[in-house]
């Protein structure tokens, strides 16, 4: 099923002339006034992934929904029934990797929709919750697991000490646990040269960066922002792109560049795509929003 969206939609167009303008921090195309809005259709936006083309997939959690926007501009239905997924990323390979909270697991995604569990429990007990993941070069995927109780769950605590931060070896069936320093993690991503992992912790209002050394190792925690984030990306410049009020845009030494109000009352998630990689994609509670760049997004 497929659903066509050019430009600002309908009466949503007032919602999104409202955002006052921004400090666009070099980063934001000349003339770009603010993001624009795709679509106001769903419930809550989360998990922005792109793949290889530069097609860029986002979930609606609540509905249970994997939705596709295509380099034409075009809205697609990826997948129902999709475990609730929550944050994604797309493996070296070309399969979507979910966190699929609806029963505490990580899935993997073929374009044929066919779903292979990667990841069921830690040492046999259930997870947290998956909530979001960054995978690095060889396959291997770190992911945050903190605790956030859903309603289409019967359980009402968790099962494991504490809310970490873990390090699933490709083709390994058991995660490592990677980072214990942390109260709430929730927004993660790694650098290209997989030197680099940034880890939000929104329960205490901080990023942190992690030297990553053999099999995921994670040292030399160091204070990289006094800001929480709910979904993370970076651009070619190493500048760093946090979520909650609008999106916030630090450089690589923590210095904070920018900030793009966005019309809604969350910003969760947000990547870079299009064939040029250049255009800035933010989900955003019930919307989503593009947003064209100067900077090259590295996913």
């Amino acid at each position: 099923m497929r659903y066509l969206f050019i430009g600002v939609l309908g009466i949503w167009g007032s919602v999104a002339a409202q955002a006052p303008a921004f400090d666009s921090g070099h980063v934001v195309a000349e003339g770009a006034i603010r993001p624009e809005l795709v679509s106001h259709q769903f419930s809550f936006t989360e998990g922005a992934a792109v793949d290889k083309a530069g097609n860029i997939f986002f979930t609606d959690q609540p509905n249970n929904k994997i939705w596709e926007y295509t380099l034409d501009g075009e809205l697609v239905l990826f997948m129902d029934s999709a475990g609730r997924s929550n944050g994604m990323y797309f493996d070296p390979g070309g399969r979507l990797v979910t966190c699929a909270d609806e029963q505490e697991q990580l899935w993997s995604i073929g374009p044929d929709r066919r779903v292979k569990v990667l990841l069921r429990d830690a040492g046999g007990h259930r997870l947290n919750g998956p909530n979001d993941l960054w995978i690095d070069a060889g396959g291997g995927i770190f992911f945050t697991d903190p605790y956030y109780q859903r309603p289409y769950w019967t359980r009402t605590k968790p099962e494991l000490d504490g809310e970490k931060v873990y390090y699933l070896p490709r083709g390994a069936r058991q995660p490592v646990v990677v980072a214990t320093d942390v109260k709430k993690p929730n927004g993660i991503v790694g650098t290209t040269d997989g030197r680099t992992l940034y880890v939000s912790d929104i329960g205490d209002g901080k990023t942190y960066a992690y030297s990553i050394g053999a099999g995921g190792r994670l040292t030399g925690r160091r204070l990289f922002c006094t800001q929480g984030s709910d979904g993370m990306t970076l651009d070619e410049r190493g500048d760093v792109y946090l979520t909650g009020n609008g999106v916030t845009v630090y450089d690589p030494a923590g210095k904070k560049i920018a900030h793009i109000p966005v019309a809604e009352q969350w910003t969760a998630n947000l990547c870079f795509g299009g064939r040029d990689r250049k255009t800035l994609f933010i989900t955003a509670s019930q919307g989503v929003y593009v947003l064209r760049m100067q900077v090259k997004g590295v996913e």
